[in-house]
């Protein structure tokens, strides 16, 4: 779901720092092999939430949806881990993969159109 956050569109900075926010997830999962897709939105939240709400929402929800998939992909190793379970483990895994790719690309679009991208699959943790 897409929504704008204002009647007013974002300034080319802000929907700059917003798609970085989106992007910066998927770069952070293939640099870590999928551990640490979560700190770039993060770092964006924290460096940019006061100067716009365009960012910081973005941002938060970027951070939101990698926690999310992230905790998915937890329980799918430890349903690899125990053996009879793996069918799952591989299912919740490959699900978080795309997921992530799926999520990630559609903000990313969104925002390059001045549009927030309400993510489908998040824990809400930063606002």
């Amino acid at each position: 779901m897409t929504q704008h956050i204002s009647p007013v569109p974002p300034s080319s900075e802000d929907r700059t720092w917003a798609i970085a926010a989106h992007l910066s997830a998927l770069i952070g999962w293939v640099v870590s092999a999928g551990w640490l897709a979560f700190v770039g939105p993060l770092v964006i939240w924290l460096v940019k939430k006061e100067d716009s709400a365009f960012v910081r929402s973005a941002a938060a929800q970027s951070f939101n949806f990698n926690l999310g998939t992230q905790i998915m992909s937890w329980i799918g190793w430890i349903c690899i881990f125990t053996i009879i379970l793996i069918p799952v483990g591989l299912f919740l895994f490959f699900l978080s993969f795309v997921l992530l790719i799926w999520g990630h690309l559609r903000a990313t679009i969104a925002t390059s159109n001045n549009r927030l991208y309400r993510y489908p699959f998040q824990l809400p943790v930063l606002s």
